[in-house]
C-alpha cells in the first residue's frame, strides 16, 4: 500500500510576529498540516506557544493544526486546545505512562473530537506504544531530543521507524527533527510518511515549495517499493 505523504511545517521555525502569514504561505506551497510545538519549560527546557496563541491563529487560517504537547501534564490542556481549534493532539508517552494515564488521555482526546497520537523521545523504546497503536491516528518518533529547533537528524532512530512500519504497514508514522533534503530519503526509506520540518522550510534562500515537493516525491518513491 502506498501511504499518503503528509508534510508538516514546524511553526517553531516561523516568524512569531507573522504566524498567520507564514502558516498560510506554507499551505500555499503544498504543506498538509501545520505542526505546533507546545513546550512548558518543565518536560522540555523551553517555553513556546500556548492555547491562546493557537486560538488567535485559528481565526486566520483553515490549516490542520497538528499540536505536539511536550508537556508534563497533557491531560490538563486537552479542553483548552480543543477550544482553540486544534485538529490533532500528540502527547508524550514518557509523561503519562509512569502515572498510568496513557489510556485515559487517549480517550480524552478522542472524545474531544480530535485526532490523537503518541510520541516517543530518542531513548524510549518504540515497543512502549504497541499496546495503544490500534487507537491512534499516527505515531511520532522524535529524531532529535525535543526542546529546540535546528538540531541534527539522529539516523540511529530509523530502526524504530522500520520496526513500527513492519508491524503496522498502514499506520501514519511521523518523524520530527533534522528533516531536510539530505535526510528525507533515509526517513522515507525507513517507512516515515509524515514529515515535520522547520529550518529546512523556513530558512532564507530556499524555496519551500520545491522542498515540500522533494519530500513528497521521496515518500512516494519509497512507499511504493
Amino acid at each position: 500500500m502506498s501511504l499518503k505523504p503528509i508534510i508538516c511545517p514546524s511553526l517553531l521555525s516561523s516568524d512569531f510576529a507573522f504566524l498567520a502569514r507564514d502558516s498560510n504561505y506554507m499551505l500555499e506551497c503544498g504543506a498538509d498540516w501545520l505542526h505546533i510545538d507546545v513546550m512548558d519549560n518543565h518536560f522540555v527546557p523551553n517555553l513556546t506557544l500556548g492555547a491562546p496563541i493557537v486560538k488567535s491563529l485559528r481565526k486566520h487560517t483553515t490549516g490542520h493544526f497538528d499540536c505536539h504537547l511536550m508537556v508534563t501534564n497533557p491531560e490538563t490542556m486537552i479542553e483548552d486546545f480543543k477550544n482553540a481549534g486544534a485538529n490533532s493532539i500528540t502527547f508524550h508517552i514518557e509523561a503519562t505512562e509512569p502515572r498510568g494515564i496513557t489510556q485515559k488521555v487517549i480517550t480524552q482526546i478522542k472524545e474531544a473530537g480530535m485526532k490523537v497520537a503518541l510520541c516517543v523521545k530518542p531513548k524510549t523504546p518504540i515497543e512502549e506504544v504497541f499496546p495503544y497503536v490500534d487507537q491512534l491516528d499516527f505515531v511520532l518518533i522524535m529524531t532529535v531530543e525535543p526542546g529546540f529547533g535546528g538540531q541534527s537528524f539522529m539516523k540511529d532512530m530509523m530502526p524504530k521507524v522500520k520496526t513500527l512500519r513492519s508491524k503496522y504497514p498502514n499506520l501514519n508514522i511521523q518523524v520530527d527533527g533534522g528533516l531536510d533534503p539530505s535526510t528525507i530519503d533515509i526517513a522515507a526509506e525507513a517507512g516515515a510518511n509524515v514529515i515535520v520540518a522547520g529550518s529546512a522550510l523556513f530558512k532564507p534562500n530556499q524555496d519551500p515549495k520545491e522542498t515540500i515537493k522533494l519530500f513528497k516525491d521521496s515518500i512516494n518513491k519509497h512507499s511504493s517499493n
